[in-house]
């Protein structure tokens, strides 16, 4: 085995422990290592274009990292697509500095350029009341002129955007002033960065570099926390191109008074700028979002109730949501199969899953009386006119189907009524569904809407 070989032996490794076995077995085990005569560069591939892209996208960074790590000489990692009877399509992304541009992307100057993803732009970002303020204090900073605030402190929880806008200043940004020189990095990378500096003995080139920015975009602030000696260097950074009038833009996941372990005097410096914050997406833009990204993909049929099942159960984050459509769409494309409802939920089992929320039989007999236009006391009434038993036997029914409690826990919040009572109603509701469409209908209204 050679040391390319051995290096990605051990580089796989470590996307497995870090990425966790699901995404790694999804996303990243179908990379394979290319054959190469070029001792400066490695090659990877992988089946498809879409899980090229995705992979670009979002391990890039990560793999540029490791094969620096394991193999200094090496200056390049390509990104291929090796599909069969298909031409690859290389994307060549930089090994010894991540936030320089990809080979193949066009420079007019010798100023450094950073590695921004392509999606990550103004007209891309879906906008609503919950990023309003950032979106346009983002906008503001590239207007032309002496910027009119800075730093721009950008604060979310993981997945809501922020990195999206902070990339979208880089595009923006460089439109106007192709010539600038910018730097876009993670805190984390900040601080290898300055730690190899040190090893190195060579700090002057890296205070050169990120102090002579134009424009400086640090990502996760938070990870600097407890790092003295970067933090240190860290603040005079942020000092310098403050103090020339440059435009900075930092992130974190907290505003900067919760960022524990970061020195006060970092803190004063971000609050001093303009702090935005972006909140959680609520419903209408986690659809909007859905919606937006669809346009990317042209060729990707997806039913809108599909979207609006994805729009309901993840609004943990942005990333979570794309990334669900993402994982429909691609075993859509490498099964072959076509998206329903059907597909989308044995697809995402696990992630629907765990974004459902817990229903109460109390919230199932509210919502069955209410679509059948009872009142809460008729199901758990004596009466047995068709017009209520009916609705009690579906009331039953979706109370097994999700809820944890026993049979008879159910039967005695149904007016204490034998568990044989509620397995009679669970089986009829069942033979109903397969013959009555009314019948059919209404537990897939009424499931809807109490998982939703």
């Amino acid at each position: 085995m050679g040391e390319a070989e051995r290096a990605w032996a051990r580089v796989r490794q470590n996307l497995r422990e870090s990425a966790g076995a699901r995404l790694f077995d999804q996303w990243l085990k179908p990379i394979t290592l290319v054959a190469h005569d070029d001792p400066d560069t490695v090659r990877l591939a992988l089946p498809s274009a879409f899980v090229t892209n995705w992979v670009r996208s979002h391990y890039a960074d990560r793999l540029t990292l490791e094969f620096k790590t394991l193999m200094p000489r090496v200056r390049s990692v390509s990104i291929e697509t090796r599909a069969a009877g298909d031409a690859p399509i290389t994307i060549v992304a930089p090994v010894g500095d991540p936030t320089a541009p990809v080979a193949d992307a066009p420079r007019a100057t010798a100023a450094e350029r950073p590695s921004l993803d392509p999606r990550f732009t103004f007209d891309r970002f879906v906008v609503d009341s919950s990023n309003m303020v950032a979106f346009h204090a983002a906008k503001a900073l590239v207007e032309p002129g002496a910027p009119r605030f800075s730093p721009l402190f950008l604060h979310a929880g993981t997945g809501q955007g922020k990195t999206h806008l902070m990339h979208a200043i880089g595009h923006a940004y460089l439109a106007r002033h192709p010539q600038a020189h910018a730097i876009c990095m993670s805190a984390e990378r900040f601080m290898y960065d300055f730690v190899q500096a040190m090893r190195a003995r060579d700090t002057f080139a890296f205070k050169q570099r990120l102090r002579g920015a134009d424009l400086l975009l640090i990502d996760d602030l938070q990870f600097i926390a407890g790092k003295d000696s970067t933090q240190e260097e860290f603040f005079h950074t942020i000092n310098e191109v403050m103090s020339a009038n440059r435009r900075l833009v930092i992130s974190a996941d907290r505003c900067p008074q919760a960022l524990d372990g970061v020195e006060a005097r970092i803190v004063g410096r971000m609050a001093a700028g303009l702090v935005a914050d972006i909140k959680a997406p609520a419903l209408p833009l986690r659809r909007a979002i859905l919606d937006r990204k669809l346009i990317d993909l042209p060729d990707a049929r997806v039913p809108a109730d599909v979207l609006d099942l994805l729009a309901h159960r993840i609004h943990a984050n942005i990333r979570e949501l794309e990334g669900a459509l993402n994982r429909v769409i691609a075993y859509a494309q490498l099964t072959g199969q076509a998206i329903d409802m059907d597909f989308a939920v044995a697809t995402l089992g696990d992630v629907l899953r765990g974004a459902q929320r817990r229903v109460t039989i109390d919230e199932i007999q509210k919502l069955v009386s209410q679509h059948f236009d009872l009142k809460p006391l008729d199901l758990v009434s004596a009466r047995r006119a068709r017009a209520v038993a009916r609705p009690r036997q579906i009331a039953m029914y979706l109370a097994k189907r999700l809820t944890t409690r026993s049979l008879p826990e159910i039967g005695r919040k149904f007016g204490g009524r034998d568990h044989s009572t509620v397995i009679h109603a669970v089986r009829r509701i069942e033979e109903l569904r397969d013959t009555d469409r009314d019948v059919d209908d209404a537990v897939r209204v009424l499931t809807r809407e109490l998982e939703w």
